[in-house]
């Protein structure tokens, strides 16, 4: 069935060479949970997130030390890079001096109008964009106050002081995020506020939990906007590897057919009709696969009850059966036997993904 959403239409910004917004792929984000100071630590981190397939790393950024650690890390990889600052508007012209991509900051606490006028004096002059971040948890005193307690037109009347502070500097090119960790008030805020704007949407389930738990909660809070087609950035936030963070999002994405990126597995939950164990097979084919990045589905069903009918829907099948049956295209192609059954899907999955590489470079060479 083909893909039914219907993207919010927005402007496009470009955070260091990836577009967000427009007509571009809702692109993947997550930060980094290490020390900024220790150079290394983050540093192998960040490629550890972009190997896993992040368009973008946030990095924290609370002190000035912290902004020359960036300096050093931003020489070292070549990700796009977010600079989180809080308050302090001196760290924001360093770390703009020092190569940042976008800067995180809400306007309205960063103190007095010229020195806000001057964070995004230097944005402007070095086409970075900026990203407004209104977190639940932090909202304004007043309206704490007003509302008594967190709601979604609290954080939209939030979002818009800070989007006033910026159009009244003529600054247009900065993303948004209204997140919260209750899931019905994420998704009323976003959706109250992207009738609003023009601006892109960066979503996400603040504090949601830890990897199950997140997940799950993560899944549901985006899954509901992504499919409004609001959201042009993401970010699963997991008291987990940023890494996690990553490998959900694609899969929240590679779901909703919003990006493909890697495999696709579709495997049976698996029962006594199981000719091998799908579970264990699962577990570890998913391992020793993950470093391929072509867009490939595989099916991996324990029977020949659904097996043939699924097999005929994905680029690789398998069926379990006395032997177990290989399907690839939805054509019979061979029989496995259990003794060495992850071991040869492994290679049949590796053999077809280079065939489907090559099946797509030609093409792009011949339709050029």
């Amino acid at each position: 069935m083909e893909n039914p959403i219907k993207r919010r239409k927005s402007r496009k910004i470009w955070v260091g060479n990836v577009p967000v917004g427009g007509d571009a792929p809702i692109a993947i984000q997550t930060m980094t949970n290490t020390e900024t100071t220790d150079v290394a630590a983050t540093v192998a981190q960040i490629r550890r997130a972009q190997d896993a397939g992040a368009d973008i790393v946030r990095v924290s950024v609370p002190t000035m030390d912290a902004a020359e650690a960036f300096g050093e890390i931003r020489k070292q990889v070549d990700i796009p890079l977010v600079s989180d600052i809080h308050f302090d508007y001196r760290i924001a012209l360093r770390v703009a001096e020092l190569g940042v991509d976008c800067l995180r900051i809400n306007p309205g606490n960063i103190g007095r109008e010229d020195r806000v006028r001057a964070v995004v004096e230097a944005a402007r002059d070095k086409n970075i964009p900026i990203r407004i971040g209104v977190n639940a948890g932090s909202l304004e005193k007043d309206l704490q106050k007003k509302y008594g307690e967190p709601t979604p037109d609290a954080l939209v009347e939030s979002a818009m002081r800070h989007i006033d502070i910026l159009d009244r500097m003529n600054f247009p090119d900065f993303k948004l995020s209204l997140k919260a960790s209750d899931i019905f008030m994420t998704v009323a805020a976003y959706r109250k506020i992207a009738d609003q704007i023009e601006q892109p949407l960066h979503l996400g389930i603040t504090e949601a939990g830890g990897l199950r738990g997140g997940t799950v909660k993560s899944s549901i809070g985006l899954g509901l906007l992504l499919w409004d087609g609001i959201g042009d950035t993401v970010r699963v936030s997991l008291a987990a590897d940023p890494v996690e963070e990553v490998k959900v999002g694609w899969d929240m994405l590679k779901s909703l057919k919003l990006r493909s990126r890697g495999i696709n597995f579709i495997a049976c939950p698996s029962c006594s009709r199981q000719n091998f164990d799908v579970i264990k097979t699962m577990n570890e084919l998913e391992q020793r696969v993950e470093d391929i990045r072509t867009d490939m589905s595989v099916s991996v069903i324990g029977c020949v009850v659904n097996g043939p009918g699924e097999a005929k829907e994905t680029d690789l099948g398998l069926a379990g059966g006395q032997p177990n049956l290989v399907y690839i295209d939805g054509k019979p192609a061979g029989k496995l036997q259990n003794e060495t059954l992850v071991d040869d899907l492994e290679r049949l999955i590796r053999e077809r993904a280079t065939q489907l590489d090559e099946e797509r470079k030609n093409l792009i060479v011949s339709e050029s």
